[in-house]
């Protein structure tokens, strides 16, 4: 009757399942995330997600993360994904290390900071459970500086300044590796049109001579 009711699709799903019917619990899901619009999709595919972790089914419960991530890149999913690589059903601490990384560069090419920082964190708490003191000082190493700011608020409908607002900003040692080699980059352009202005006026003394 409402295709769009998730909490309805988790209750059918859940229905087959206590009767142990596995394979139809399964198809309900499958028919649920299929649905054009759905009112809380998070709740849906995390329960379709830890029903096949429940069944004992790494590979599936691992193709539903990658094709979530193909409709939502929240940083929840990717931590969730990753912490699962790390259970005794996934791949193990290795691979839930390419999935930290494989998210901190997508959220870092996305430009989302605070995310960054939310993963970062749940990363390093991983590394703590899991790795040694090398691994949790490598996180660490990619941990930000918090810089408090100021901006001007500006009411949209208006334009009109509403005054300055203080905001914290972050400050990521490899977006400064970033920042520095552009600069670099500036500054050897800056040199070469020097040199080029040079040569042309040494050209054009030669010229009048």
């Amino acid at each position: 009757a409402m295709p769009h009711n998730c909490k309805a699709w988790s209750r059918y799903a859940d229905l087959e399942r206590s009767v142990g019917e596995t394979e139809r619990c399964r198809a309900l899901y499958e028919l649920a995330v299929s649905q054009v619009t759905l009112d809380m999709p998070e709740l849906l595919w995390k329960g379709y997600i830890d029903f096949e972790i429940e069944e004992g089914e790494g590979e599936k419960a691992r193709d539903l993360y990658e094709r979530l991530l193909e409709r939502t890149s929240h940083v929840k999913v990717w931590i969730s994904f990753a912490q699962f690589e790390g259970t005794a059903i996934g791949r193990g601490i290795k691979e839930a290390r390419v999935i930290f990384d494989r998210s901190y560069s997508h959220l870092k090419e996305e430009g989302l900071k605070e995310e960054r920082v939310l993963l970062l964190d749940a990363w390093r708490v991983f590394e703590k459970n899991k790795g040694d003191a090398s691994s949790v000082a490598a996180v660490e190493s990619k941990m930000p500086r918090r810089i408090k700011r100021k901006r001007m608020q500006v009411d949209d409908s208006t334009g009109e300044e509403l005054g300055w607002e203080e905001y914290f900003d972050y400050h990521f040692p490899d977006d400064q590796g970033a920042a520095t080699s552009n600069l670099k980059i500036l500054e050897m352009a800056a040199k070469w049109k020097q040199m080029a202005a040079a040569a042309s006026d040494d050209d054009s003394d030669s010229d009048s001579d």
